[in-house]
């Protein structure tokens, strides 16, 4: 059994309520300090990683995941398919179109084709098909490798987004991000392991809830739950000192409080009391780290404009794509961007239109930047949603106007950057980019394969849960994608 959960089935009577009450001085005096944070013993470490970890030597250093929430429509973006045109409004055959459809379809009549409105032309020299909704992402083909055949488990969007992010359908499982920080940690100790950005979409876009699960620790200790930067001047909360309270005090406080929670670890042995304490910590370093992460006039004329007129604007996705860079530069070891809005029932050109002109130049700038300093080769950046649409219409359909219902059964995803062979595509969709046909992917494979660019083995990196040895790919078998490794 992991011993850092072994104590919760040992505790006693005495214990449970001597833990409490040391949680409740903590809670106290968090409050009274303002913060969500504290201090730290001397010479204990904020963020190491796990013995044994890398299980061998990884190509990528630090991850982004740009993940496109609501589900990008695959047959506009990435899934060239020009025949289809042929097939304008007429019934997707039933041999294609099976038995799984959501409620918000099934009661059609007719299952219309609708080929994309959007012209495709080849770039690079890999004569990758673009749409032309994604004139920037396309000048970097030949740096990404996309996998046109991902699969996944789930039809709609909550349990979509939680089986990416954590590899199971089931709340509670700890994200990527949780898993990445809690065996790696961090090269830096004066920011998170982790962190999540949530940037603004565009009006009108069919924005979908995101759930702290997205990027919380679940049966991991609280320390390795992502923490969230918001836009605007306060980016992480309960940050400053309250009015009154000088630098000076503060930190005599946090001693205060760090020696009272060591006196409470040596008698009970609870990890959360060590969690406290790096969380306290840790806040207490983000009070200048964080100000000077988030200041962006250092930054040259050229490289703002490479990302775009919206980087100055606080909470835009361009500012997002500009702020997880400076994080990885510092050490960040994972850099999650959730940008909403790609959920397209209605009226799809219009919707898809607005997202992609919102991302696009951002992230052709952010792979271009991150090549230009030499950060690319280390970096792993992954693109893509929680599943793809269907290729019939929802609703009513002309050739400037259509929608599209959910669809898991194959959808694009791309990745770029450290352990990445760039310039190649994996999979082949049957002619209406309805089914995998040629090298299926399942979503778990592509997290088994984020995990081996960071040089672990997804099947040795478990952590004993409810009588199971967990792991971010679930307990089935599952490969890493060895064709797009470089």
């Amino acid at each position: 059994m992991n011993p850092l959960f072994e104590h919760q089935l040992l505790q006693t009577r005495r214990q449970f309520f001597g833990d409490t009450g040391i949680r409740l001085g903590g809670v106290a005096m968090a409050s009274l300090l303002g913060s969500q944070a504290g201090s730290r013993a001397e010479g204990s470490e904020v963020h190491p990683g796990i013995k044994g970890l890398p299980h061998f030597a990884g190509k990528a250093k630090a991850v982004i995941y740009l993940h496109m929430n609501g589900g990008p429509s695959q047959l506009d973006t990435w899934d060239y398919k020009p025949k289809l045109q042929e097939q304008f409004d007429k019934s997707l055959p039933k041999e294609f179109l099976g038995d799984r459809i959501t409620t918000m379809t099934s009661g059609q009549g007719k299952f219309p084709v609708a080929p994309s409105k959007y012209k495709f032309t080849q770039h690079g020299e890999c004569g990758r098909w673009v749409s032309e909704l994604l004139p920037h992402t396309a000048k970097v083909v030949d740096d990404i490798a996309v996998v046109k055949t991902v699969h996944t488990n789930a039809i709609n969007h909550d349990p979509a987004c939680t089986f990416v992010m954590t590899g199971s359908e089931v709340p509670g499982k700890p994200c990527m991000g949780s898993w990445v920080s809690y065996g790696l940690g961090a090269e830096t100790s004066d920011l998170p392991a982790f962190v999540s950005l949530v940037p603004s979409f565009p009006n009108g876009s069919n924005a979908q809830a995101l759930y702290t699960r997205m990027w919380g620790s679940g049966f991991l200790p609280g320390k390795y739950s992502g923490v969230v930067l918001r836009p605007g001047a306060d980016p992480v909360l309960y940050l400053d000192n309250p009015p009154g309270v000088s630098a000076a005090d503060r930190r005599e406080m946090l001693d205060t409080l760090s020696e009272l929670n060591q006196r409470g670890f040596r008698k009970f042995g609870d990890p959360d009391i060590q969690t406290r304490i790096s969380q306290y910590e840790m806040a207490y370093r983000m009070q200048s780290s964080v100000p000077e992460l988030t200041d962006l006039d250092k930054e040259s004329k050229r490289t703002k404009e490479l990302y775009g007129s919206r980087v100055d604007t606080p909470g835009s996705f361009t500012r997002s794509a500009l702020l997880a860079r400076r994080l990885v530069e510092r050490g960040v070891r994972m850099v999650q961007i959730l940008h909403r809005g790609w959920d397209s029932h209605g009226n799809l050109p219009a919707e898809l239109g607005n997202q992609c002109k919102d991302t696009d130049q951002a992230v052709g700038a952010l792979i271009t930047d991150l090549k230009q300093r030499g950060m690319l080769d280390e970096t792993l950046v992954i693109w893509g949603g929680e599943f793809g649409r269907t290729v019939y219409c929802q609703g009513k359909l002309t050739r400037e106007r259509y929608g599209r219902d959910h669809h898991p059964r194959n959808f694009c995803m791309w990745m770029a950057g450290g352990g990445i062979k760039g310039g190649v595509e994996i999979g082949e969709t049957d002619e209406y980019s309805y089914n995998g046909v040629v090298d299926k992917v399942h979503i778990n494979e592509i997290n088994a394969t984020v995990l081996h660019c960071l040089g672990i083995n997804h099947e040795r990196f478990t952590v004993r849960d409810q009588g199971l040895d967990q792991r971010l790919t679930g307990v089935e078998p599952v490969k890493v994608i060895k064709k797009i490794l470089a």
